[in-house]
C-alpha cells in the first residue's frame, strides 16, 4: 500500500493527503455533532416524560375499569402518549388504543412503595415497539402511573442527521479532493518549470537557461538556487573553455620552436651537414629551455585546474612564513644574476599547504626578479603578518593592475620575457585559499610592490 502510494505523482499524494486528512475531520466532527444532538434528544424526551402528569380521576378511572371491558374514554388521555396503571400486584392497565407494555421490576417497586421518586428506562411493548417508560408514584397506595414514549421519536431524527452528516461529509471529501488537486497543481507549477529546466538542460546542455522567481517563499528560493547552480556551472564551463583556449595558444608558441629546433638537428643528421659547434649548442640550449617552459607550463595549469574545494598538494599545517620565505629566496637568487635581494623577516605562522604557499612565493619572487634592471635591487620584508616584494622596474600601469591576476594575462611589455602569465593566478589562488589578501600597487620612486597578507595562527596548542 505504501510502495502504491509512493509510486503516485506528487500532485496525486497531495490531493489524496488533503482528502484523508479532510475526511477525518469532517468525520470527527460529524461524530460529535451526532453524539450530542443524541444526548440532546434523549435529555429532552426524558425530561418531557418525567414532567407529564395524569390526574388522579383518569388513573382512578382506568383502574376501576381495568379487566371490565367497558369502553374507557378516549379523550380522557393524550393520543402522544401510552398511559398504563401498573399495581403493586403486577396487574398493568392500559390506556385504550395502546399496545401494552410490560411491567419492569422497577415499575412494581414504585408500585408498592419501594421508589418515592420517578424513574426512567426502557421496555418493549406487546406488539414489539422499543419504548422509554417514565414511572412515578401515585397518591393512592398500591399503584404507580407509567408514561411511555416509542424509542423511535429520537431514533427517526437521528438516523436522518446521520445521512445528512455523511452525505455533507462525502460532498465535502469529494470537495476537499478536488480543491487539493488543483492547489497541488497550483503550487507545483514553479516545480513543473523547474523539471521542464532541468530537463532541457540535460538534454540540450544549454546553461542560460533562467526560471523566473516569484515571491519569497520555498519554491522561489528553489528556482533562485536552481538559476545560481546554472549560473555558477556556465561561468565554470566559460572558464573551463577559456583555459584550454589560452593554454593551447600558450603551448603553441614553445612546441612550435621545439619542433623547429629538433627538425634542423634532424635535417642535420639526415643529409650529414654538420651545424656548426656553438650554433649546435645555442639549438640544444633552446630545446632544453622550451622543454622547462613546457614543464613550468603544465604545472601552472595542473594546479589551476583542480577545483578551490579540492585537497591540495599536502595537508593545511601551521608553517612559519618567515621560514618558507627563505627558502624561496634561496631558489629566486639563483635565477637573480646581477641582482641584489635583500630580507628582512620576523617570525610569523599561517595555516597553509606547505608546498603550494611555497610555490606561490617563489612566482612572486620571479615576477620581481623578471622585472627587475639589470643590477638593480629586490626588497623583501615580512613584518606584521605583512609580506611585501618591492622591485625597482618599469612597473604597472593604472589600468593594467585589475587584470595582473587573471590566468594567462601578460602586460605589453612583458610579452617578449619567458612565462605563461599564469604565475600571479597561482600566487592569489594560493593565498585566497589560505584566507588572505594579495594586491600589487605601484612604489614610490619607482616599480611594483607586490603585498601579501596572511592570517596567523598559533604556534602550539592552546591549553586546557
Amino acid at each position: 500500500m505504501i510502495r502504491r502510494f509512493r509510486a503516485l505523482p506528487l500532485r496525486s499524494r497531495l490531493a489524496l493527503l488533503t482528502a484523508c486528512a479532510v475526511a477525518v475531520a469532517v468525520a470527527v466532527a460529524a461524530g460529535a455533532c451526532w453524539l450530542v444532538t443524541k444526548q440532546q434528544l434523549s435529555d429532552q424526551r426524558d425530561s418531557t416524560l418525567s414532567s407529564q402528569r395524569v390526574d388522579e380521576k383518569s388513573t382512578r378511572t382506568l383502574l376501576d375499569l381495568c379487566g371490565t371491558g367497558a369502553p374507557v374514554p378516549q379523550t380522557a388521555y393524550p393520543n402522544l402518549y401510552t398511559i398504563q396503571v401498573v399495581t403493586a400486584e403486577g396487574v398493568v392497565c392500559t390506556a385504550p388504543g395502546k399496545s401494552p407494555v410490560a411491567a419492569d421490576s422497577v415499575d412494581l417497586a414504585v408500585a408498592r412503595g419501594g421508589l418515592d421518586q420517578t424513574v426512567l428506562h426502557n421496555a418493549r411493548a406487546k406488539d414489539g415497539t422499543e419504548m422509554r417508560v417514565a414511572t412515578s408514584p401515585s397518591r393512592d397506595q398500591g399503584i404507580a402511573v407509567s408514561i411511555a414514549q416509542p424509542v423511535s421519536s429520537v431514533d427517526k431524527p437521528l438516523r436522518a442527521l446521520a445521512l445528512m452528516l455523511v452525505f455533507t461529509a462525502g460532498v465535502g471529501v469529494l470537495g476537499a479532493a478536488a480543491a487539493g488537486l488543483w492547489v497541488a497543481r497550483a503550487g507545483l507549477r514553479p516545480v513543473d518549470r523547474l523539471t521542464g529546466a532541468v530537463e532541457h538542460i540535460a538534454r540540450t546542455e544549454d546553461l542560460a537557461v533562467r526560471i523566473p522567481v516569484e515571491g519569497k517563499d520555498e519554491i522561489a528560493r528553489l528556482s533562485a538556487s536552481f538559476n545560481s547552480m546554472t549560473a555558477a556551472l556556465a561561468s565554470s564551463r566559460d572558464r573551463q573553455q577559456q583555459l584550454i583556449a589560452d593554454a593551447g595558444h600558450e603551448l603553441r608558441t614553445p612546441l612550435t620552436s621545439l619542433r623547429t629546433n629538433i627538425d634542423l638537428l634532424v635535417r642535420s643528421e639526415e643529409t650529414g651537414r654538420a651545424i656548426p659547434p656553438e650554433d649546435r649548442r645555442e639549438l640544444l640550449a633552446s630545446v632544453k629551455a622550451q622543454m622547462t617552459e613546457l614543464a613550468g607550463l603544465i604545472g601552472d595549469l595542473q594546479e589551476l585546474s583542480r577545483p578551490d574545494s579540492a585537497p591540495g598538494s599536502g595537508p593545511v599545517q601551521v608553517i612559519g612564513l618567515h621560514e618558507a620565505v627563505e627558502r624561496a629566496l634561496e631558489r629566486a637568487r639563483l635565477r637573480a644574476s646581477g641582482l641584489t635581494i635583500t630580507a628582512d623577516l620576523e617570525k610569523w605562522y599561517v595555516r597553509a599547504e606547505p608546498a603550494a604557499l611555497e610555490r606561490a612565493l617563489v612566482n612572486l619572487l620571479d615576477n620581481a626578479v623578471k622585472f627587475s634592471p639589470p643590477g638593480g635591487a629586490v626588497e623583501v620584508r615580512l613584518a606584521g603578518g605583512e609580506l611585501t616584494v618591492r622591485d625597482h622596474g618599469p612597473g604597472i600601469a593604472a589600468d593594467e593592475l585589475p587584470h595582473v591576476f587573471d590566468r594567462f594575462w601578460r602586460s605589453p611589455s612583458a610579452r617578449s620575457l619567458p612565462g605563461s602569465g599564469l604565475g600571479l593566478s597561482i600566487v592569489a589562488r594560493t593565498v585566497h585559499r589560505a584566507g588572505g589578501e594579495v594586491a600589487l600597487r605601484p612604489a614610490e620612486g619607482g616599480g611594483t610592490v607586490a603585498s601579501v597578507r596572511l592570517p596567523g595562527a598559533a604556534t602550539e596548542p592552546p591549553t586546557l
